[in-house]
C-alpha cells in the first residue's frame, strides 16, 4: 500500500515539475503595443520598417526596425547575433524576446519569406 502511495506522489510530483517546465517555455504572440509592457519573453511578428535606418550590426547585434502590420507602430529590435540568411527576402519577421528600456533585446529571430509557390499562382 504504502509503495502505491509512493508511487502516485512521484507521478503527480513529476506531472507538475513538466507541466510548470512547459508554461514556462510558452512565448505568446503579441503586438507591438503589448511587446513593449511584456514583462516576460514574448513574439512580435512584423515587417520591415523601410522608413526606418537601415538594418545594420552593431558589434554583436543585428539592429533593425520592425513595424505592426495592422497599426504601423513601430518596434526597434537588438538581435544579439548575425544578420540571418534570408533577412533580405523577409516577408514577415518574428522576433522573440523582451523589451528592454526603448528596445525590443531578441534571442531568436524567424525569417518568413514568400514560397516559391506562391510565384506560380
Amino acid at each position: 500500500m504504502n509503495r502505491k502511495i509512493l508511487l502516485i506522489v512521484l507521478l503527480l510530483a513529476f506531472a507538475g515539475y513538466a507541466a510548470w517546465n512547459f508554461m514556462d517555455s510558452v512565448t505568446p504572440y503579441v503586438s507591438v503595443a503589448e511587446a513593449k509592457t511584456a514583462k516576460s519573453s514574448v513574439q512580435v511578428k512584423g515587417l520591415l520598417d523601410k522608413s526606418a535606418p537601415a538594418p545594420h550590426q552593431e558589434g554583436e547585434n543585428f539592429v533593425f526596425t520592425l513595424q505592426d502590420e495592422e497599426t504601423g507602430e513601430t518596434l526597434p529590435v537588438r538581435y544579439h547575433g548575425l544578420k540571418p540568411d534570408q533577412f533580405d527576402e523577409a516577408y514577415h519577421i518574428v522576433a522573440i524576446g523582451k523589451c528592454e528600456g526603448e528596445s525590443f533585446e531578441a534571442d531568436k529571430l524567424l525569417i518568413k519569406c514568400p514560397s516559391k509557390y506562391e510565384k506560380q499562382k
